[in-house]
């Protein structure tokens, strides 16, 4: 395993994290053992970075990590847990307001649940699990983080970018305010490898890519038949509903056609794709089994993702919000 240093902050960090939130059963259902289990795998494998939020199984994901905390007995587990706001904006909202999302009392109450559920006495990474662009003059968010890291509750500050809007995190980034910014960073969405990860690299801001895999579509794994397949209250049957599927099947298979002189999956080439950049702390995949934890273990071996393939994978960059029901994004 390859280890990267975390922005500012004195961490090194797995490069490939643990995502929980398909361990928490928000894809298919994963018994608590299963999921404990392959948690203590990965860190035997040297994962030393897990990524949970408070959302996730509605505290489920909490319960299952604080277990594997206390089952193991090696080395430092990094645990990045996520607040969500009063207020989710709307997914085509450009300029939402960030002042009351995240008002004191909430942030407190939600932080302590944090701290029991997860039996520790410090949050190593509380990131807010939206930022608005508002939020770099709106500041009641970050007084409020500024006072709990004084009191010894939480160690680093970091946000979460929403999906498909890394320019959303480009002042933020110029400033510094925070220690990291977890974003969509695959080989359907690349823009934040376009201005976002440089900004960010002259501030020591630390980035963490996530979906990876876009919600398994870039496993390589589908076929016109896998819709049918999904639980019909997971985020995968919401997400690819209606004609999102079929064409994102059709994006994926063009994507097969670049990557297969280069890599023996699809798979491998968007692991190594979203650990490319040197801005990336940490790549989260979502991983449920030790087969998985295996295979994506063994792209951390330091091989560089060939400059002429990133090249031609541009034409193929595909961002868009599946998250709203009447456009796409582009």
């Amino acid at each position: 395993m390859k280890y990267r240093p975390f922005g500012k902050t004195n961490w090194l960090v797995s490069e490939i994290a643990l995502g929980t939130m398909p361990l928490s059963g928000m894809y298919n259902e994963v018994s608590d053992e299963t999921a404990i289990q392959t948690m203590l795998y990965a860190f035997e494998k040297g994962i030393n970075f897990v990524d949970t939020a408070l959302m996730y199984g509605e505290g489920r994901s909490h319960h299952q990590v604080a277990r594997a905390l206390q089952e193991w007995d090696g080395d430092k587990i990094y645990v990045a847990t996520k607040v969500q706001p009063i207020q989710w904006p709307h997914p085509f909202e450009d300029s939402p307001p960030m002042r009351a999302r995240y008002p004191d009392w909430y942030l407190r109450e939600e932080i302590e649940r944090a701290l029991i559920d997860l039996k520790v006495d410090c949050l190593d990474l509380l990131q807010l699990h939206c930022w608005c662009p508002a939020g770099i003059t709106e500041l009641d968010w970050l007084e409020t983080l500024f006072s709990l890291q004084r009191e010894g509750k939480i160690d680093q500050i970091g946000v979460s970018i929403r999906d498909h809007r890394p320019e959303d995190g480009l002042e933020l980034a110029k400033l510094g305010l925070v220690s990291s910014q977890q974003v969509v960073f695959n080989l359907f969405d690349q823009r934040p490898s376009d201005k976002l990860f440089d900004i960010g690299k002259e501030t020591g801001t630390a980035f963490l890519a996530r979906v990876p895999f876009d919600c398994g579509s870039l496993t390589g794994s589908w076929t016109e038949s896998t819709y049918a397949s999904f639980r019909a209250d997971s985020i995968q049957h919401k997400y690819f509903q209606g004609w999102r599927f079929d064409e994102t099947l059709k994006r994926v298979q063009a994507l097969e056609k670049v990557i297969a002189p280069y890599y023996e999956s699809l798979a491998e080439a968007a692991m190594r794709y979203s650990l490319s950049h040197p801005a990336v702390s940490a790549v989260i995949p979502g991983m449920v089994s030790r087969q998985e934890i295996d295979i994506n273990v063994a792209y951390s071996d330091g091989a560089a993702f060939p400059d002429t393939v990133i090249q031609k994978l541009k034409s193929h960059s595909w961002p868009r919000n599946f998250y709203a029901p009447d456009r796409t994004e582009s």
